[in-house]
């Protein structure tokens, strides 16, 4: 389906007459699904430049499967190309904002080794680790239902162990070198703690939001408070 929206500038009006204004907001950015690759830049910095003064970080979206060509943008020249620009951009701001890189769960360790030195190169802030998998294991369907299904990310429980291993891998083989925010497939407070005892220092919930609703946010804190009290004691 690609990113479906109104628009950036849009969603810039939008940010811009919310009523709350302390709540810290991310603008996950890509490229259109018609800009073919080697133009992808432009939409990115385009995306950039206009939610700028309206967002407290941005998370650089290579990694979706549902837009046409966007993984390739994971390569390390694309992707190095990519990053250098945006924090060009970011660093002649009067105030520049932190910068994440949105990576996909099925890159193999000798891509996400390419990953860890990309990061630290262009020394953005961090990354979100992951987006949806185009994988299908482990699901409890009929072949031909798993088919019917179509093209495009999976989200949720199938997804947390792969997405676990990712933040491990990065966090041990960068030696703890940037941020990385967990996410795939939390549904419980404890799949939250599984990707901190990973090596998450943040957490995002999708799929289990909607399944579970707003409870699900109390639900891990309060596990979390008691985590955290538990370790430094």
């Amino acid at each position: 389906m690609g990113f479906n929206n109104k628009g950036v500038f849009a969603a810039v009006e939008k940010l811009k007459n919310r009523k709350d204004k302390n709540l810290i907001i991310g603008g996950n950015i890509g490229k259109n699904k018609i800009t073919e690759n080697e133009n992808a830049i432009s939409d990115y910095e385009i995306c950039f430049n206009a939610l700028f003064e309206v967002v407290d970080f941005f998370v650089v979206n290579v990694s979706s499967p549902n837009t046409p060509n966007l993984r390739a943008l994971q390569e390390k020249e694309p992707l190095r190309n990519l990053l250098n620009h945006l924090q060009a951009l970011n660093l002649k701001k009067n105030k520049p904002k932190p910068i994440l890189l949105k990576i996909a769960p099925d890159l193999s360790n000798e891509q996400l080794d390419e990953i860890i030195e990309i990061v630290i190169d262009t020394k953005i802030a961090g990354v979100v680790a992951t987006n949806t998998t185009i994988s299908r294991e482990g699901l409890d369907y009929k072949p031909e239902e798993i088919v019917a299904f179509g093209a495009g990310g999976l989200s949720g429980k199938p997804l947390a162990k792969r997405s676990t291993e990712v933040i491990r891998y990065l966090k041990t083989k960068s030696k703890n070198a940037f941020p990385v925010i967990g996410v795939g497939g939390i549904h419980t407070a404890k799949d939250a703690i599984d990707k901190i005892k990973a090596g998450a220092d943040l957490v995002q919930i999708y799929t289990g939001f909607i399944y579970k609703g707003p409870a699900l946010v109390k639900e891990i804190n309060k596990e979390l408070i008691s985590y955290y009290n538990v370790k430094t004691n």
